[in-house]
């Protein structure tokens, strides 16, 4: 290859052929990018002699839209640099920009601990840092369960996590994207500087190159969602590229925003014994009015929903792996767990709101007893250790199933509905498992309809059968006015779930407008559309 930073593919980075949805792919060649004009020459290279480009982060991703196909892989590791900070004037609020490659859980270690490399800020930027310092502390509020992903994956799949209940996803918290185009070509976008006419979009490149197209004409459902392109009318066009799964363009400098940071973070983990109660519960901490309730005003940040199943498979962890010692018992009784976080400022708030969450348990049919309450740091520790424990449990279950068959992964949805078919779509997903006989662990962001369920498959046989549960449930999901993917973007593997849920017709509008940015269909490649669909 002409371009010194573009290495053969061979053997000491097979790794890089793969993500943590378990798929693997092929590539010829790989590279580890530092800067923007680093891509930028790449993907010209790659662009000119029409190969293929896989970009990948820190490969966390459920979706495989990091596992490359064939052609190049071009990996944003080392691209991990804060590049600058800067303090708004009329509300207080800081902004850093930083590249693709930066680490969720560095990102955090930073912000807590005020220690950001500055030798290569400007005068303006060490300023606005130095106000940093001495303002109250300050947080990212996304928070996807796996911290050691990058922040461009995050980008690119509008990653959310627990808290987006309250918060929201980190769409809402992204105000600039410096972009890569595949031909070379730089964008620069602001959030409140380009928008939409109705469904008709034109970008400049930092070139002076125009672009111009079409966003696809449906209606995105009104729940948490992370399937496809975001389009609305007259649309803020730097919210097209979060959550595109890399497919328009390489995301090479972001601008997060940050907010300061409750003075007081309690959590409680209610258990019931029965799941319908808990999703009463589920309810009642929403606010909304049920029939013999009070209406409570507790404002969760959080609300995480663990089945039976899951609980089961944390019990037997605890026996037998001393990893999991912390873990206080889980009574046999319990058959489901509720965890909620609550942000607050002052003591009296947050016990008149806990106290608010002790009526809601009992008048959900739980008891006050049967609650787990975190209101030191440590407390909090071991609850949210608690929450990460079961989806890592049942991914060492997995992979010791997988030592004897291959071809067994896990099998998880990503899928949210409607506030109205909560309980309608749980009993679904009960039902249509037991009736094929199939283990399972569900767990998930209840307070926003988004729930994981896993499939546990101990053979070939189960695994097919789960694989043809999952298709059945993205149509379900669909006509329940539901999103197949809320948080882990589409990537290759969901990419039939997309066309489930948009139609061809909608999945040929996509097609369209990512041709507008990528002629050739060089830029990841099967991310979004099924492979058959590529060359349509």
């Amino acid at each position: 290859m002409a371009n010194a930073l573009i290495r053969p593919m061979s053997g000491e980075y097979e790794e890089y052929l793969r993500d943590e949805s378990r798929s693997v792919g092929k590539a010829e060649s790989i590279s580890f990018p530092r800067t923007t004009e680093d891509v930028s020459s790449i993907l010209k290279e790659m662009y000119e002699k029409k190969i293929p480009a896989t970009v990948q982060g820190s490969r966390t991703g459920l979706a495989a839209a990091a596992v490359p196909y064939e052609g190049h892989a071009m990996n944003l590791s080392r691209m991990d640099k804060v590049l600058s900070c800067r303090q708004d004037e009329q509300t207080g609020t800081f902004y850093f920009t930083l590249q693709p490659g930066v680490l969720l859980s560095e990102l955090r270690k930073m912000i807590s601990g005020k220690r950001f490399q500055t030798a290569d800020w400007t005068e303006e930027a060490k300023a606005a840092y130095t106000a940093f310092c001495r303002a109250p502390e300050q947080f990212f509020t996304p928070d996807p369960t796996e911290t050691s992903a990058s922040l461009g994956g995050m980008v690119n799949c509008n990653a959310s996590g627990a808290r987006s209940f309250h918060y929201g996803s980190v769409r809402g918290y992204i105000n600039g994207l410096k972009v890569v185009l595949m031909d070379g070509e730089t964008l620069t976008l602001r959030r409140g500087e380009q928008f939409a006419q109705e469904r008709e979009g034109t970008l400049r490149t930092d070139s002076g190159k125009e672009i111009h197209f079409t966003l696809p004409s449906y209606q995105m459902p009104h729940t948490k969602n992370a399937s496809g392109y975001y389009a609305e009318d007259n649309m803020d066009l730097i919210d097209l590229f979060i959550g595109s799964d890399g497919t328009l363009g390489v995301t090479c400098e972001i601008e997060i925003r940050l907010l300061p940071l409750p003075q007081i973070i309690w959590g409680v983990t209610a258990f019931f014994d029965q799941e319908e109660k808990a999703l009463r519960y589920v309810r009642l901490i929403r606010g909304e009015q049920l029939e013999g309730c009070d209406r409570f005003d507790i404002h969760p940040v959080s609300a995480e929903f663990f089945n039976g199943d899951a609980l089961e498979i944390l019990r037997r962890e605890k026996r037998e792996n001393s990893a999991f010692a912390q873990i206080h018992d889980i009574p046999q009784q319990y058959e489901t767990a509720i965890y909620v976080e609550l942000h607050g400022d002052t003591e009296e708030d947050m016990t008149n709101r806990l106290l608010e969450l002790g009526k809601a348990i009992q008048q959900a049919g739980g008891k006050e007893e049967d609650t787990w309450v975190a209101r030191s740091q440590t407390d909090l520790d071991r609850l949210m250790f608690f929450r990460h424990a079961i989806p890592e449990c049942v991914n060492m279950l997995i992979d010791q199933r997988k030592k004897k068959n291959k071809e067994i992964t896990k099998l998880g949805t990503d899928m949210a509905v409607p506030d109205a078919a909560l309980e309608e779509t749980m009993a679904m997903y009960n039902t249509m498992l037991k009736e094929r006989g199939l283990q399972s662990a569900i767990w998930g962001h209840v307070g926003n309809n988004h729930l994981h369920v896993n499939i546990l498959p101990n053979d070939s046989e189960e695994y097919r059968k789960g694989k043809e549960l999952y298709n059945d449930w993205a149509a379900k999901i669909t006509a329940k006015g539901g999103a197949v993917s809320a948080e882990h973007g589409v990537g290759k593997l969901k990419a039939g779930f997309l066309k489930v849920m948009y139609g061809e017709k909608h999945i040929g509008e996509m097609r369209q407008l990512k041709k507008a940015f990528d002629p050739q269909n060089l830029l990841n490649r099967g991310n979004l559309f099924a492979p058959e669909e590529e060359n349509k």
